[in-house]
């Protein structure tokens, strides 16, 4: 009775929160901290290291507070930052609310967002010459709820994904096949991959890059909107291409637009759900492969590049898969030691295709990067594909417990860090994040998910949000859930638990690589079976079913 009382108290004071939020002008952003410990010392002081490193890279950012790449990136780039500003937002909501709003405060009036903004003299200088990804819609989008549902913040959200779709395209569709392209290197930040034969780098104009306009351009507008020091017409560009990045980025703007509206009530929910499949099944019937069951760009003349990418990776990130898809790649390729399931997994290019170059630095040719781990969170849970997650955090997170170094590239066949500088920021969040993932509390659209993997060690974990403390703490092999010290709920290890924000039960989610004995307590006891990559939810408060499942494949 005592925690029905609590769990009543937290839910209307939730609610009064939430609803002076909605209706106040001035929006008081939440204080958040993580707290975290554990009795396996090299991953404590692993996570100790992130911490102090991620603060090394706050930077006053000309009138505000800012996180940056790190490592030797001292600006923000659109890949990279809004993704990044968000996960950091568990520990300082105002810097990860900064990280969006400075790409929306720099959106050219026709829609085009800055693909990365430096800082000289003290002020900030959006550049334009490369798209540089858009890592940013779901970001943007879950940082509402954690801003206590700010609406002015919202409608600025969607104004802005509203205003760059059509930007797309008004102007990356040169042959009107309903199918954008990417026109340099550095659009979907794939620096130094070979099959851009490294030119145009950048291309700030709004027609498409060819010889003969290269041709044109001064030594100086070469370098600034080209980002080349000089041209070698003996070079063959491959771009314009047709891009499964740049359709994820659109179906990325139309998925969130759908979903604001919805939450807007503004009568375009379905209007934009419509245009997000639209895009959606053109990816699947123009560069989908259905006898190799991948995506593969095409080149300027829309003949079929046929190499592989781990791009594939960054579509689940942006959610433009549907499920056989998603299922399919992974299967036969993130998961094939031939390809990109290597000693250290996740090469940009499949190991075994004739492109792959193991090349350390900044090369997209090859080595696993830091920024693909960051983004396989997402990728994967969006297909509930959490075990083969497990896997891949874990190789990640032990390879970094044995060096204490984050770097931006990984050797694929060696499954060490490389030579490149430490401090890198896409590193260290992933670390942050996959240690949320596999031994905390995360936060996400009016959920809290409760996870713990099955190993000898003792785990302490605290979320604080928005006043509440939600604390994650094991003994031996029972994980102990409470909301500000109160008792909410146990559950054995190798699962999480996923309820709302007073601790109310959703649902269970096998994320182990194994299936598990599972007992969760609350005012009862209940035992099953619990499988990888499955989904359980109570029926009628007497016993728990699954509810959907996706098939765990490894090797």
């Amino acid at each position: 009775m005592k925690i029905i009382l609590r769990i009543k108290h937290y839910a209307t004071l939730l609610i009064l929160l939430v609803s002076f939020s909605t209706f106040s002008q001035e929006k008081e952003v939440p204080e958040t901290t993580v707290i975290f410990n554990s009795t396996d010392t090299s991953l404590k002081k692993l996570y100790d290291r992130a911490e102090k490193l991620a603060q090394q890279n706050i930077v006053y950012y000309g009138d505000r507070n800012v996180l940056i790449e790190g490592a030797e990136y001292t600006s923000v780039w659109l890949e990279t930052q809004p993704m990044g500003g968000y996960m950091y937002a568990k520990r300082n909501l105002e810097i990860a609310k900064n990280n969006i709003n400075i790409f929306i405060d720099n959106q050219r009036d026709d829609g085009r967002l800055p693909g990365v903004i430096y800082k000289k003299n003290e002020k900030t200088n959006p550049n334009y010459a490369q798209f540089q990804g858009l890592y940013f819609a779901m970001p943007a989008f879950e940082m509402y709820y954690l801003l206590n549902k700010d609406l002015i913040y919202l409608n600025r959200v969607y104004n802005a994904l509203e205003k760059f779709d059509n930007y797309l395209w008004k102007t990356r569709d040169s042959d009107n096949n309903a199918c954008l392209e990417t026109w340099c290197v550095y659009d979907n930040g794939e620096d130094g991959s070979v099959r851009f034969n490294d030119f145009p780098k950048a291309w700030s104009f709004d027609f498409p890059p060819s010889k003969e306009a290269a041709s044109k351009l001064s030594k100086e507008a070469l370098k600034l909107h080209c980002k080349e020091d000089f041209y070698d017409n003996t070079i063959e560009m491959t771009v314009p291409i047709e891009s499964m990045d740049v359709m994820s980025y659109s179906y990325s703007c139309r998925d969130v637009l759908a979903l604001i509206s919805k939450e807007l009530n503004n009568g375009k929910a379905q209007f934009w759900r419509k245009k997000a499949n639209k895009v959606q099944a053109k990816i699947k019937s123009y560069l989908w492969d259905n006898d190799k069951l991948a995506c593969y760009d095409k080149d300027k003349n829309n003949e079929t590049m046929p190499v592989l990418l781990h791009n594939n990776l960054r579509c689940m990130y942006l959610g433009s898969f549907d499920e056989q898809m998603a299922n399919d790649f992974i299967r036969h390729h993130l998961m094939n030691p031939d390809e990109f399931w290597t000693p250290m997994p996740l090469p940009s290019i499949a190991a075994n295709d004739p492109s792959f170059k193991n090349i350390s630095g900044n090369n997209w040719s090859g080595q696993p990067q830091g920024l693909t781990y960051q983004r396989s969170i997402r990728a994967l849970e969006n297909y509930d594909h959490y075990a083969e997650l497990t896997l891949i955090g874990q190789k990640f997170i032990n390879v970094l417990k044995d060096s204490q170094k984050f770097t931006q590239q990984f050797d694929p066949f060696k499954a060490t860090t490389n030579n490149s500088k430490d401090g890198y920021g896409p590193t260290i969040l992933a670390t942050l994040e996959f240690i949320s993932r596999f031994y905390g509390v995360h936060i996400t659209q009016d959920k809290i998910y409760w996870s713990c993997l099955d190993d000898n060690f003792e785990y302490d974990y605290t979320q604080k949000w928005n006043g509440f403390d939600y604390k994650l703490q094991t003994k031996g092999d029972t994980v102990f859930c409470s909301i500000n010290g109160e008792l909410i709920f146990s559950f054995s290890k190798g699962a999480r638990v996923v309820t709302n924000l007073v601790g109310e039960l959703i649902e269970v989610v096998g994320i182990d690589v194994e299936e598990k004995s599972f007992q969760y307590k609350k005012d009862n006891k209940y035992f099953f079976l619990l499988k990888p990559n499955s989904i359980y939810k109570m029926k009628n408060d007497k016993a728990f079913e699954e509810s959907s499942s996706v098939g765990f494949y490894h090797n």
